[in-house]
């Protein structure tokens, strides 16, 4: 799958630690052959709920990460690692030793934080394919999470807002 996601990347990296999984997560989004992952993974990311609790949550995690100077990772993604959601979350995690203590500070493992931040990127892109066919390409609908697209719908404003955030602290 090759996609140019400038804007999505965007909106991941106003969600905190997608600060520091961006590279990979970016990678794994373009380069990663989605056969590689299991179907329980597949089937996790595409049945995860977003709500107003784990958004908040995100949202918190990306604020402190941003002010304790959480940058992204300048390492590669080894993919050979790579088999599952636990061994990403572990390559995120293993980024920078002040990550794991932050997100178990908001309630997440690394792997509910994956899946949030996935959640979120899934949505937004589902949303932009809306209006951009070469995207649409890309999105199978069947596999899209409406109730997610529509809840990342309805945060637009603050998720714009934590954009121009991120953008203005670089």
């Amino acid at each position: 799958m090759k996609l140019s996601f400038p804007a999505v990347a965007r909106v991941a990296a106003a969600f905190g630690l997608l600060l520091a999984a961006l590279v990979p997560m970016a990678a794994l989004a373009q380069d990663y052959p989605a056969s590689h992952i299991p179907e329980s993974d597949k089937q996790a990311i595409q049945n995860y709920q977003l709500n107003d609790d784990v958004f908040k949550r995100i949202v918190a995690v990306s604020q402190e990460a941003k002010a304790a100077g959480i940058k992204p990772s300048e390492a590669p993604t080894d993919f050979n690692k790579i088999h599952s959601l636990e061994d990403l979350a572990n390559q995120v995690v293993s980024a920078d030793p002040r990550i794991a203590p932050l997100i178990k500070k908001y309630g997440f493992t690394p792997r509910d934080f994956l899946l949030a931040n996935l959640a979120v990127t899934n949505a937004a892109i589902a949303s932009e394919a809306k209006s951009n066919p070469e995207m649409a390409k890309y999105v199978d609908q069947k596999k899209v999470n409406q109730a997610n697209v529509a809840f990342y719908e309805s945060h637009k404003a603050q998720i714009s807002a934590l954009m121009k955030e991120s953008d203005d602290g670089k």
